[in-house]
């Protein structure tokens, strides 16, 4: 996968090292040439500028005149009388042969020289220096003029980093934006400063998308909304027909006819209600908190799925742990009627998967500022596989007991995510039987509505 922070980094990086040697290498060519211009006329003078009597016999080697600070440079000097006899050889240096005039270049072993040959009326003088001071004044030259660039590059290296990581600091900001939402929200995208013109057409197709997402999701929720409104009307009709017409005796047909019928009813209007529900609490993403008695909802629902539970001889019961005296409502900060439905589908998922003759307890507990619940049941549990994926929508496994429309849990985490509730399944420990835990609730001592 391409990145544009590595591809900016990497070719501005790139750039700035190849322009850098070039520059070096500019930089060093030039010095070059002008250490050897100046060695050239430093060759030139000292020719022009030698004594006429500077000559002598023998082997030709005499001591050097006074060059000044030119000794320094390695300056051979040669001369040869008219007659082209070798009358003066530098003392310690290499004897080259005599060039024609003016300057060239002489190899000498491993050593390149650079040579000046003046023709005089009555001697040849030939001044000669190693090539190798040239480039090393040339190096010495460059070194010196190189330093500030040698500065420069590391800090407009570390410049560089610094203006590609701010210029893609508002990528960044709607990366984080889109990945800390959460999936139902989908107002539009807004960003902390000004956004750069760069990516206002991004931002502006961004919210583009999450406006028709939002109507889309709108249009169904509506529709599932309307659909089970309609649907609930005629099939309580059709209940209360099917039962008043068995009173009367107006229905003929078997008895476990009858009653596998009125089953399939009450299932189809148990999944509306399930639907309804579902459909409310997509259409409120924003949650109203109040305070709210979570020791009275738990009786309320314990109340109203008592008969359910009596229908199997089930043992449904209220327990309070860690409670602050009798009076103790257990109050937390939440929507009261988003906690009766969490806790009314915990419980009532429960019975219908509890067998004839069990029992379910509704635990409420306490922990420092806190407040929670768990519903434990003596079911037959879930595997350890499906755990993690009964919390979709319309999911049953396939060993689930009793009648249910796979919604009950589904609607039980839309109200947790809303809250940011912990909310965790797990089998009972050496028995059976399944523990939902609901935990989380921010304790409240105001007054108490539900």
């Amino acid at each position: 996968m391409t990145s544009i922070r590595r591809w900016l980094l990497g070719w501005l990086i790139f750039g700035l090292a190849a322009a850098s040697i070039v520059a070096a290498y500019g930089i060093f060519h030039t010095a070059r040439l002008e250490a050897s211009e100046l060695f050239d006329y430093e060759l030139r003078t000292v020719a022009l500028s030698l004594p006429s009597n500077l000559a002598g016999a023998g082997e030709g080697e005499h001591r050097s005149p006074d060059l000044g600070d030119l000794a320094d440079d390695r300056i051979v000097i040669e001369i040869w009388d008219h007659a082209g006899k070798l009358i003066y050889h530098s003392m310690q240096a290499p004897l080259l042969s005599r060039q024609s005039p003016g300057f060239s270049t002489v190899e000498r072993g491993e050593l390149h020289w650079r040579a000046f040959g003046l023709q005089k009326p009555e001697r040849y003088i030939q001044v000669a220096q190693p090539v190798s001071v040239r480039e090393d004044l040339a190096l010495h030259l460059a070194v010196h003029t190189l330093w500030p660039l040698a500065v420069l590059v590391p800090v407009t290296i570390i410049l560089v980093l610094l203006v590609v990581a701010r210029g893609l600091a508002p990528i960044g900001g709607i990366s984080r934006a889109l990945s800390t939402r959460s999936i139902h929200s989908l107002e539009p995208l807004r960003l902390d400063g000004d956004v750069p013109v760069e990516l206002k057409p991004l931002v502006e197709a961004l919210n583009d998308l999450l406006h028709r997402l939002g109507e889309a999701s709108q249009t169904q929720r509506v529709f599932i909304a309307d659909a089970a409104h309609e649907l609930r009307s005629p099939l309580a009709a059709l209940k209360l027909q099917l039962q008043a017409a068995s009173r009367d005796g107006s229905l003929k047909g078997e008895g476990q006819t009858l009653e596998r019928v009125e089953g399939r009813v009450n299932r189809i209007i148990h999944l509306v209600q399930q639907l309804l529900t579902l459909a409310h609490e997509d259409a409120h993403p924003m949650t109203s908190m109040a305070p709210t008695s979570l020791r009275r909802i738990g009786e309320q629902v314990v109340g109203d799925l008592s008969l359910l539970a009596e229908t199997k001889a089930i043992d449904l019961g209220l327990e309070c742990e860690g409670a602050r005296g009798d009076p103790d409502a257990y109050t937390v900060l939440a929507e009261p009627h988003a906690m009766s439905v969490l806790l009314g589908n915990l419980v009532d998922n429960a019975i219908r998967h509890t067998p004839h003759g069990g029992r379910v307890d509704v635990i409420l507990r306490r922990s420092g500022e806190h407040v929670g619940f768990d519903v434990v049941d003596t079911g037959a549990g879930i595997p350890e596989a499906e755990i993690a994926r009964v919390f979709d929508r319309f999911y049953r496994g396939e060993d689930a007991q009793g009648e249910g429309s796979g919604l009950g849990l589904a609607i039980v985490a839309r109200i947790a995510e809303r809250h940011q509730l912990e909310l965790s399944l797990c089998n009972n420990e050496g028995r059976p039987g399944l523990r939902a835990s609901v935990f989380g609730l921010s304790a409240c001592e105001s007054a108490v509505h539900v």
